[in-house]
């Protein structure tokens, strides 16, 4: 890695002399500033080659800060912005306003490493796109501080930053829809409308309608003017949701859409130009598709620009509690919040949730509309669970483990599953932490916490 002129950006004294001595200690030359105004001084005097830059800050906070340097700076180095606190929307709002990298503190110093040499070798082709102000939305259902999600929330941010089509792929009640308006939300687009259509739930007879509108007397019962979704979505952002189950007649004309920027309504010869961004979401194998003649290759190439894949809730264990306690959260009146006993939260993880999160979203919902009492027990969230399906077996703990609270039973729980995964992939932590849905330095943390090392 060649050497470098950094800036390290932080209010917190010790964490700014810890990741200097880190910096230093990796062969570069470092510049340190305690807030954002005194960065973007110390930024426009001089050239540097990457910065890091803490996210929440008295006065100017990350984001205020990146933008001022944006608007200081012609060529902006890379900007690695590091958090405590990280959540879907600041991770999405820091990744469009140009961001190199979003990264959850404390950071290890293989971590420090390895994003610096991405950001200086990507440092000649680094862009820097203009910043603007959005709603501040943690994106609900987005939440989780698992690694795979926060990628998620990297990609979104990223594909924010232009109006490119994107292919958004999940299996069913993953939340593709949440990511389309999570897309549209943090977009120039975000004042425009969102329109979003099932192409599944609509008769193939009446979806060409849908998009592309008709005019009076195009068939039998249209007795007035319809728009259809691409002119009512006009400036703005459509979803295409479940592109899969899509006919190849109306494949063709939605490819001709997003090459020419125009539709024709039913019934008419007329061409109508539209400025849409169209995000499309399938829990369908589109290759597969294109090879068994269901899906347009050409369409897919068209589609495919930008994608985001999101993982099934069974990858995702580092979330499936902060997910839970957010729906009940949601779901709860002020005058009765609940909370998830250990058993409930041992049940949680075990569950295989092939509904995915709108599963977990309905059985919390359930129990928070059922359960008469506080806390949540083990056997409340079965009954809200059901009957088991044939075959499927319940994992259990060792008997004693569920009298614990529940952060000393979630710690055990944290034991069990790291443990597990490194045996399973026979000590390889890189896959263990993938399985995991956690980042390695966050699973090194664990085993030293731990004693599993």
């Amino acid at each position: 890695m060649p050497w470098a002129h950094l800036l390290i950006v932080d209010d917190d004294d010790a964490f700014r002399d810890t990741l200097a001595e880190t910096l230093q200690g990796l062969g570069h030359d470092v510049i340190a500033a305690a807030g954002g105004a005194e960065a973007v001084e110390t930024l426009a005097r001089g050239r540097f080659d990457a910065v890091f830059l803490d996210h929440r800050m008295p006065g100017m906070d990350g984001l205020q800060t990146l933008a001022a340097m944006q608007a200081r700076l012609v060529h902006l180095p890379p900007v690695i912005v590091l958090t405590a606190f990280a959540s879907a929307g600041n991770t999405i709002e820091a990744m469009r306003l140009g961001a190199f990298d979003h990264l959850a503190k404390p950071i290890s110093r293989e971590a420090v490493r390895e994003v610096l040499e991405r950001a200086l070798q990507q440092r000649a082709i680094a862009t820097t796109p203009s910043p603007s102000t959005v709603d501040e939305d943690d994106s609900g259902d987005l939440i989780g501080p698992g690694h795979a999600m926060r990628e998620v929330h990297k990609r979104i941010g990223l594909a924010a930053a232009n109006s490119m089509p994107v292919l958004v792929l999940g299996e069913t009640g993953t939340g593709k829809e949440m990511v389309a308006r999570a897309l549209h939300r943090h977009s120039a687009r975000a004042d425009r409308p969102f329109v979003a259509i099932n192409c599944s739930a609509i008769p193939k007879e009446l979806l060409e309608s849908e998009l592309f509108g008709h005019v009076r007397g195009a068939f039998t019962g249209a007795t007035g003017e319809r728009p259809g979704c691409f002119r009512a979505a006009d400036g703005g952002v459509l979803l295409l949701d479940e592109i899969g189950d899509m006919a190849l007649d109306v494949q063709a004309k939605i490819l001709r859409a997003l090459q020419e920027g125009e539709v024709t309504p039913l019934g008419s010869h007329r061409t109508i130009k539209v400025d849409v961004r169209v995000i499309a979401a399938t829990h369908r194998d589109l290759a597969t598709a294109v090879r068994e003649g269901r899906f347009r290759e050409d369409l897919l190439y068209r589609l495919d620009v930008l994608s985001i894949r999101l993982p099934p809730l069974r990858e995702r264990l580092a979330d499936i509690i902060p997910l839970a306690e957010h729906f009940l959260r949601r779901a709860a009146t002020p005058e009765a919040p609940k909370a998830l006993s250990a058993d409930a939260a041992q049940r949680l993880l075990s569950h295989p949730w092939p509904g995915n999160v709108r599963e977990l979203r309905n059985v919390m919902e359930r129990c928070q509309a059922l359960v008469r009492h506080r806390v949540i027990g083990g056997a409340d969230l079965a009954a809200a669970l059901g009957v088991a399906r044939p075959g499927e077996t319940e994992q259990t703990l060792p008997a004693g483990w569920l009298d614990a609270e529940l952060p000393a039973a979630v710690e055990r729980l944290e034991r069990l599953l790291i443990a597990n995964a490194l045996a399973e992939t026979g000590g390889n932590r890189a896959e263990a932490a993938r399985r995991l849905g956690i980042h390695r330095q966050l699973l090194y943390r664990k085993l030293a916490q731990y004693g599993l090392e």
